[in-house]
């Protein structure tokens, strides 16, 4: 069984979450020389700062100070996910690395976000848990999609052409 989480406590975990998404995919589009790719990671930044901004309205706490400042603070270089990155920036492995690790922490988020949501009482704050899932699921999709085209697999758009029955 899982840790149960206070309210404030959720949220706390989805700020820190999704500033670190931010930072990731901020990094990750800095670095990318396929310009496709970069306006991807650059589009799901600018979606994490949204996600970034709803749960900041609900938190309580002093932990972050404000929205501006937080956003703007040093990077967490500690972050697992984010030293993988700097790793395939420094092996040359951006756009593939990055877009393969952001599927993995997309699908972990939807399962945190879920699980999370499950034990929240105020409607409010559920919905916001509720509604980051289903933008992290459109996430997973638009990675998996750029994932394909960046690796030559057979895209969306083109299986009608390469798919006979």
């Amino acid at each position: 069984m899982g840790k149960e989480y206070t309210l404030q406590e959720a949220i706390s975990l989805a700020i820190k979450a999704e500033k670190d998404s931010m930072d990731f995919y901020r990094r990750a589009a800095s670095a990318a020389t396929n310009e496709r790719a970069r306006k991807v990671l650059e589009l799901l930044a600018n979606e994490e700062v949204g996600h970034l901004k709803a749960f900041f309205d609900h938190y309580k706490g002093p932990e972050f100070g404000d929205l501006t400042s937080y956003m703007n603070s040093p990077v967490d270089t500690k972050n697992p996910t984010y030293m993988k990155l700097e790793k395939a920036i420094i092996d040359d492995m951006v756009e593939q690395k990055a877009l393969e690790l952001a599927l993995v922490e997309e699908m972990a988020c939807i399962g945190q976000y879920t699980q999370l949501s499950q034990g929240v009482v105020d409607p409010a704050v559920r919905s916001v848990f509720e509604r980051v899932v289903k933008e992290t699921q459109v996430h997973y999709a638009l990675i998996e999609s750029e994932y394909a085209h960046i690796m030559g697999m057979v895209h969306e758009s083109d299986q009608d052409t390469f798919v006979r029955e």
